[in-house]
């Protein structure tokens, strides 16, 4: 499916190397300021040719609102957004017609569709990301006026790993190239990156986000729970291996009297004394902050010769060539904090139509 969300929903189309990709954006209650200015910023945080350590393809990545926009508000109508895509050179693909790479999805697709677009990976590359940056910044948009932020930063390369984010200034995150919000864990991240990129391969690494001012009753008690949405959505993400939220794998090793979460009240509202849930309790918000880890994998392409089969299943080599990160997870902080604020703006919406008032 190219759709996600019930009340707030999109959907994405266009390929990596075809005239232009986008999403519309259905479901965004009328009367909402969309900030045109707020959702190029979005996407000039993801697009490539940032730094040293992206990709260096070009692209200028400028969004244009088709529809649902009447001078400068929300109608209420389906909000489409295109994006031009730009520094194409599809012949840097024409050695892949017949040949599938090694973790990449040529082999699954073809065996699916029997057709593949093999210029850049056409549908399965991560360049259909922009239009969930597009779309996530009109869902973030609805989220301010409820006061809920969202906040992602790289916490891990390699071995290398940032401090707890409840002892960082995540606001200090855009402030290096590798967006960690530690400027001394920054500088090694950016170290072993740049060395990875010169030896002409890739590494992995994880993205933590927080969501703070969470309204209490986001989600659904069985299937449609909060974390498992948010689990579904990170996973849909390009490169993504795992996911886990709140004390996740680690709270595998505590006892229950050490993990719950006591309440208290604050004076003002319900609170918990620690937040092992990770905002998050019998799949709905309890307010407490949400936080969760995207873990992923080295990027598949890498400028190394690589054996492979193709489509008759003889044996062949695959040369590495193109240009392509060295490690996606800088690029990705935008895309975590779109598709999380997607599901916010989904289980928001749902929530208000959940009780009568």
């Amino acid at each position: 499916m190219n759709s996600y969300g019930k009340l707030f929903r999109i959907t994405t189309f266009g390929e990596s190397h075809g005239p232009a990709i986008g999403a519309v954006v259905d479901g965004c209650p009328a009367g909402l300021e969309i900030d045109e200015a707020f959702l190029q910023s979005e996407l000039d945080r993801r697009k490539p040719g940032q730094s040293k350590i992206t990709t260096q393809r070009r692209e200028d990545d400028r969004v244009k609102i088709l529809s649902g926009v009447f001078e400068g508000m929300s109608t209420g109508m389906p909000i489409a957004l295109v994006i031009e895509n730009a520094d194409q050179r599809s012949k840097d693909y024409s050695h892949l017609e017949n040949t599938f790479r090694p973790s990449h999805a040529d082999f699954t697709y073809e065996a699916k569709y029997g057709v593949r677009d093999y210029r850049g990976g056409g549908r399965s590359s991560a360049r259909e990301t922009a239009a969930r940056v597009a779309a996530g910044a009109v869902a973030k948009l609805l989220l301010t006026k409820y006061g809920v932020s969202i906040q992602a930063y790289v916490s891990s390369v390699g071995d290398i790993h940032a401090p707890h984010y409840t002892t960082l200034d995540l606001n200090r995150t855009e402030e290096n190239i590798v967006r960690c919000p530690d400027p001394g864990t920054a500088e090694r991240m950016i170290a072993l990156i740049d060395q990875i990129r010169l030896n002409r391969d890739t590494i992995g690494g994880s993205v933590t986000c927080v969501i703070k001012n969470t309204p209490v009753g986001l989600g659904e008690p069985v299937f449609d729970k909060l974390h498992a949405e948010l689990g579904k959505a990170m996973l849909s993400i390009n490169a993504v291996k795992g996911f886990e939220y709140g004390s996740g794998f680690a709270g595998t090793r505590l006892t229950g009297s050490q993990h719950n979460d006591e309440f208290y009240h604050d004076g003002e509202r319900i609170r918990t004394r620690t937040n092992h849930s990770g905002g998050v309790q019998g799949g709905i918000s309890n307010g407490e902050d949400i936080y969760f880890n995207v873990a992923f994998k080295p990027v598949a392409t890498i400028m190394q010769d690589q054996q492979s089969v193709d489509r008759e299943g003889q044996e062949v080599t695959v040369i590495g060539k193109g240009r392509h990160d060295p490690c996606v997870v800088p690029r990705a902080v935008p895309i975590v904090e779109s598709m999380a604020a997607l599901v916010l703006a989904d289980f928001l919406l749902r929530k208000n139509a959940s009780r009568i008032l």
